[in-house]
Order: C-alpha cells, then sequence, then structure tokens
C-alpha cells in the first residue's frame, strides 16, 4: 500500500505571521529565500572580491526587500520590480559609503577588494582607520555608481505607479541627499558616520512627496 502524501503546515510563529500576508499581496517565497541568503553571506564575512560578489550581496539583503515591499505598497509591474532592485542597489551603496569606519571597527569590509587593488588602497589601512587619497578615489567610484543605480530605479518606474509607490520615492530623496552630503564632506567617513538632520530628513521627504525628487 502507497503512504498518503501529507501536507506539512508551517508552526513558526514568524511563518504563520507571513502567511496571510504572502497571499494578500503575493509575495514571492524567492526574495524571502534571498533574504535569508543574504544574511547567511554576513555571518562569515569576508571581503568581497569583485563588484558582481558585492552586487549579489546587495540584491540580496536590499534588493529582494525592495521587491516585497513594492508588492505591498501596491499592484506593480515587470517595471516596478525592476526599480526596486536598482534601488536596493543603490541604498546599499549607501549605506556601504556611510558605515566605512564603523563597519571597520568590526573588522568588516564591504568595498571589493578588486576596486581597492584597482586604486591602490588596502584592506588593512582600512581596518587600520587610515585615511588616504587613494580610499577617498575608491569611495568616489562607489559613490558614482550609487548615482547611476539611482538613476536608473527611477527611469524603470512607470509614471502610473509612482503614486503607490511613494513611500520607496520619500526614501530615494533621503538616501541621496545624504550620498551627497558624504561626497560634500569629501568621503571623510572613516572617523565619523555622516547623518542628516531631523528637519533636514522631513524637508527632503516633503519635497519628494509633492513630487520633486532630487537630480
Amino acid at each position: 500500500m502507497t503512504p498518503k502524501k501529507t501536507q506539512s503546515t508551517a508552526q513558526h510563529p514568524i511563518s504563520l505571521a507571513l502567511k496571510g500576508p504572502i497571499k494578500t499581496y503575493a509575495l514571492a517565497l524567492a526574495d524571502f529565500e534571498a533574504v535569508l541568503d543574504g544574511v547567511g553571506m554576513d555571518l562569515p564575512h569576508t571581503a568581497f572580491e569583485s563588484l558582481d560578489e558585492l552586487n549579489r550581496y546587495c540584491d540580496r539583503v536590499a534588493g529582494a526587500v525592495g521587491r516585497l515591499s513594492v508588492r505591498i505598497f501596491g499592484d506593480c509591474s515587470d517595471q516596478t520590480l525592476l526599480y526596486a532592485s536598482e534601488l536596493g542597489l543603490a541604498f546599499q551603496y549607501t549605506n556601504i559609503l556611510r558605515d566605512v569606519g564603523e563597519d571597520a571597527r568590526r573588522k568588516r569590509i564591504y568595498l571589493p577588494t578588486s576596486m581597492l587593488k584597482a586604486q591602490g588602497a588596502t584592506t588593512g589601512s582600512i581596518l587600520n582607520l587610515e585615511d588616504s587619497p587613494e580610499l577617498r578615489r575608491v569611495l568616489g567610484e562607489l559613490h558614482q555608481l550609487a548615482e547611476q543605480a539611482y538613476d536608473r530605479a527611477l527611469a524603470a518606474l512607470p509614471t502610473q505607479e509612482r503614486h503607490a509607490q511613494r513611500p520607496g520615492l520619500v526614501m530615494t530623496a533621503i538616501y541621496r541627499d545624504l550620498l551627497r552630503s558624504i561626497a560634500s564632506l569629501d568621503y571623510d567617513v572613516l572617523n565619523q558616520r555622516v547623518r542628516l538632520g531631523p528637519l533636514r530628513k522631513l524637508w527632503v521627504a516633503l519635497l519628494a512627496a509633492l513630487g520633486r525628487m532630487p537630480r
């Protein structure tokens, strides 16, 4: 006699809590798995050798979160999912730039070693919190990559979906303002964590909510 197949049911409180939203918003299980994979990459953290490795990490810890979020904000097209992926990349690049010093104190480096080597910078100098023109050139390159990702994200988002996606657009304005604040300080991030003040954040968010995005 062939045994009956039994359907497994989720029992963990987090799984039970997610069951309804996954069905309601058609959330992709692959994106949940990507987030877990990204966290897994961080546990035994080692420096990324290439930009491709960094991008893969960024997509898992940020792009996947963005793709889940845009589905919750409203009905979305493939173009909006592309917008979310590019935005996740831009956000994570911005986070990495902001946190270079803080990460170094925790013995973590997220800048690809290939980019460091190309400019003559070293992981050892970063871990020792040693500033240099070489390091700042690398940070400038990452800044430009972030700007390009923001541009691609905004270009991908269909006009008819902008209203539903306002939460992400507000975050875009705030994060891009932070990115440019870091650049205005010539990437002095080893010994300080650049922040936007509450009033500045409020002003930028208000402008974004009114449709005035930074260029």
